[in-house]
């Protein structure tokens, strides 16, 4: 480890803590219904989609029928997600020729990208036109990332709103956040993307003579516009199969720090929403101050496990005091390697600028956790302040049961049937993590995408089940899952983890917002300082430990001890 890298990551951090407010005040504005300095050229054109879609923007939807709306507008966009891909090889837009993708696999590419997961199991510029890079994943890109925005929001307005039957319209809650935020965030990320060297073009693939005299395929399309709204949106799916590793989808430390940025930068701005809209902004701040012990703790791991001698490069006669720069990028190094993999695993973010298989046990050990927390380190736009929000609940629940009263948060009375659906939908991504798991491992057609045996061979497998359910979409890159059996299962967990948590949690949204405020009293345990914060941790740990940690003993943990002992094998 050295002092330039330490402040490479104090940097990252430090721009990050800069845009929280001011961000945070422009989409509370938005999300309250008030003027914003965009509304002078957008607001004509947002009455213009509601006056096509027959929407009434300020119609109110109960809990109900807003995950309804939810759900609706996700199948739609499955079916045209599948069958886009399907019909690729008759669309326009593919210069390269590409035949349709194949039924497993568009299955799993559709749940993928409405799902916010973006996992890939093929190759991009092998297997994808430009029509199906835009038409298909961009679009679902915005879209999934939005309707991430607008459950949050609406649950967000079940603790800020009193005896109230509705938690918004989730129409206008997407299209805001389509209109006002994601898309001309877009628009400035992908001109500042070409200028810095990303390609965005139509023309097909280049091919060039190597010094051999060998004919080298160099692929290219409209790569700046997908790239822009995957890291904003933490979607994370990238039109090259190497990701953020590829020279023309992330040239230089700049475009590298940039993107980290504005992966974690509507994540963190939504806890400032959270504490403007309950009114009292200590509240944002205590979250974000759980979500920042979280991510400093994981990033001071992976970077002492990288930056640390391996025995192993001992044994095969390399410097083990060099770190392990296998797998990593030149023009990154240690430092920004190992934060780009914990920015993207605490955000549901699936991108990757080095290959976590190539990680060393710890250091590939952190990612897998963070995704198993419930990516509530910040999180996936939406998803990870929704997120951590369930935990804020389970842990006033248990300090109400230290006090023996019963328990509070901003003012809300939280009771048996917010804490029951607080539970189902805590539980349900790692029961679809673990029970796939539990399938690939004895199954032949799971086995037989596992590139290594033992220990690492299981983590990739845990990494890959742990990847789907939490919705992250990046992989340990040892496992090749384009088979009908990783397609097929992976795309349940998908499912499971995306809207078997959602449906709960607006149910939560739902009976809170119908509840009066209740005034503190002596007895009310504070949620604004260090003591709630550091309970927060603990629960989110101790949920997570008591959950993982078997599974994680059988592989990374295991990986370790032999890493330690210098078994190569």
């Amino acid at each position: 480890m050295t002092i330039n890298g330490w402040m490479q990551i104090a940097v990252f951090c430090a721009i990050v803590l800069a845009l929280v407010r001011p961000l945070g005040g422009f989409l509370f504005r938005l999300y309250a219904g008030a003027r914003t300095f965009l509304h002078p050229v957008l607001a004509p054109v947002e009455r213009g989609f509601y006056r096509l879609a027959g929407v009434r923007p300020d119609a109110e939807q109960s809990w109900a029928s807003y995950a309804l709306a939810m759900l609706a507008f996700h199948v739609a966009g499955f079916l045209a997600v599948y069958g886009l891909l399907r019909l690729q090889g008759v669309l326009p837009l593919n210069p390269q020729g590409f035949a349709g993708v194949t039924p497993d696999l568009a299955l799993n590419t559709a749940i993928s990208f409405i799902t916010n997961t973006d996992w890939q199991s093929y190759g991009g510029e092998a297997t994808l036109s430009y029509g199906s890079q835009m038409w298909a994943l961009t679009v679902q890109n915005f879209l999934s990332a939005a309707t991430g925005m607008a459950l949050a929001v609406a649950l967000i307005r079940g603790f800020a709103r009193r005896s109230a039957k509705g938690i918004g319209n989730f129409w206008t809650d997407l299209t805001r956040s389509v209109l006002y935020v994601l898309l001309p965030a877009c628009i400035v990320f992908a001109l500042i993307y070409v200028a810095l060297g990303v390609p965005q073009t139509l023309q097909p693939y280049l091919t060039a003579k190597t010094l051999e005299g060998a004919d080298q395929t160099i692929a290219l399309g409209p790569v700046a516009s997908q790239l822009a709204i995957k890291m904003l949106g933490t979607n994370g799916g990238g039109f090259f199969n190497a990701n953020s590793a590829h020279p023309f989808e992330n040239p230089s430390a700049l475009s590298n720090l940039i993107q980290m940025v504005s992966i974690f930068a509507i994540g963190a701005a939504l806890t400032n929403v959270f504490g403007r809209m309950v009114g009292d902004e200590r509240q944002g701040w205590a979250i974000l101050g759980a979500m920042g012990a979280l991510f400093l703790a994981g990033v001071g791991l992976v970077y002492w496990a990288e930056a640390g001698a391996n025995p192993i490069h001992a044994a095969i006669g390399l410097d083990p005091s060099a770190g392990n720069m296998e797998g990593k990028e030149v023009r990154f190094g240690i430092a920004l390697s190992a934060l780009f993999a914990v920015v993207t695993t605490a955000a549901s973010c699936g991108a990757v600028n080095a290959m976590h298989d190539s990680f060393s046990a710890i250091g590939g050990l952190i990612p897998m956790v963070n995704m198993q927390l419930g990516e509530v380190i910040v999180g996936g736009v939406g998803a990870g302040l929704y997120g951590i929000l369930l935990f804020a609940v389970v842990a006033v629940f248990v300090a109400g049961l230290m006090v023996g009263r019963t328990p509070e948060y901003v003012g809300k009375k939280i009771e048996g049937r917010e804490v029951k659906l607080t539970m189902l939908a805590l539980l349900c991504s790692p029961a679809a993590t673990l029970l796939a798991l539990a399938v690939a491992i004895v199954v032949p057609a799971g086995l037989a995408g596992l590139q290594e045996s033992g220990p690492h061979g299981f983590s990739e497998a845990l990494y890959a089940t742990t990847s789907a359910a939490a919705n992250n979409g990046s992989a340990f890159a040892g496992l090749t899952a384009n088979s009908p059996f990783w397609n097929v299962t992976l795309a349940i967990g998908m499912m499971i983890g995306r809207f078997a948590l959602i449906v709960p949690m607006l149910a939560v949204a739902g009976s809170l917002a119908a509840k009066s405020k209740v005034p503190p009293s002596a007895g009310t345990f504070p949620t604004h300082g260090p003591l709630f914060v550091g309970l927060l941790v603990g629960v989110v740990l101790i949920m997570g430990g008591l959950t993982y940690f078997p599974a994680l003993t059988l592989g990374p943990v295991a990986d370790a001890f032999a890493t330690a002992a210098g078994d190569t094998r």
